[in-house]
């Protein structure tokens, strides 16, 4: 049987849904001098991207941005195989900062763990708040996103697509059914 291919957010809503969680994340904050955004890689570093540049144009106000690679943070490497690290460069000093982690998709869990045992490498963050485009369910560790995009209920052999503009050639997210 073939997979199922179901749009979730089109282009325009995936860019209404970012600037909706920007603006939560400049209510939040404040202080938007000590907010720092760290993108997990793959598709969390150009979301972060993204964010920062909708603050700049909401708020006049330059946000620095990271990109963050948890390759070897995971407790899954015996079972995913070896993989080449992506780099991780996160330009500013993150301690005392309230960093944003910023990725597309949060299912187990496991990924953001990852990304925090990580950022505590850098320095030690004020606070570290957790940004997702879409949460699909099924955690297995205690984390819960600070600011969601889009709640989605799926099934575990569902898959969860975005694909973004300046990576993929268009913005959007689909469930793939199997």
């Amino acid at each position: 049987m073939p997979s199922q291919v179901v749009e979730i957010l089109s282009a325009q809503e995936l860019r209404r849904t970012l600037t909706r969680m920007t603006t939560q994340v400049i209510e939040k904050a404040r202080d938007l001098s000590k907010l720092g955004l760290v993108g997990i890689h793959t598709k969390g570093v150009p979301l972060a991207q993204l964010m920062a540049r909708q603050i700049e144009l909401l708020e006049q106000v330059e946000v620095p941005v990271g990109a963050l690679d948890i390759t070897f943070y995971r407790d899954d490497l015996d079972r995913i195989g070896l993989r080449t690290p992506a780099k991780t460069d996160i330009p500013f000093d993150v301690s005392g900062k309230t960093i944003v982690l910023v990725d597309d998709v949060i299912y187990k869990g496991r990924t953001v763990r990852a990304a925090l045992n990580a950022v505590i490498e850098y320095g030690r963050p004020e606070a570290i708040w957790l940004a997702v485009l879409v949460d699909r369910g099924h955690r297995e560790l205690p984390i819960h996103p600070d600011f969601t995009g889009k709640q989605l209920p799926t099934a575990k052999e569902e898959q969860v697509r975005v694909y973004l503009q300046n990576i993929d050639g268009r913005d959007a997210v689909e469930l793939i059914k199997s």
